[in-house]
């Protein structure tokens, strides 16, 4: 789990961060640093279920809440990946939007 320790506003807007964070975490990177995303456990404000199906609950779901299905829109391709802390394990799938 890192930690924002200083940021600032550029001339064009955009905003530098430094950031703290584990080296494990670091590493989970695979060393690149073009297309990140920040996120805060912090902000997580809407709750949803897991379910278990087939013998012996062997296959899982997470399931979409409601709030958060509208103008979901599947691609063929869904993407995922598993970042772990010391205190929380997090799953992180990725949609490519279909064009309209």
């Amino acid at each position: 789990m890192g930690s924002i320790l200083s940021s600032r506003i550029k001339d064009d807007g955009k905003v530098v961060l430094e950031v703290l964070m584990d080296y494990d975490e670091a590493i989970q990177l695979r060393g690149h640093m073009d297309n990140v995303h920040l996120f805060s456990e912090n902000v997580v404000n809407v709750k949803t279920n897991l379910s278990q199906r087939g013998k012996n609950d062997a296959t899982k779901y997470f399931l979409i809440p409601r709030e958060l299905r509208k103008n979901l829109r599947f691609s063929i391709e869904v993407m995922c990946q598993r970042l772990e802390t010391k205190s929380n394990i997090f799953f992180i799938y990725t949609i490519d939007k279909l064009k309209p």
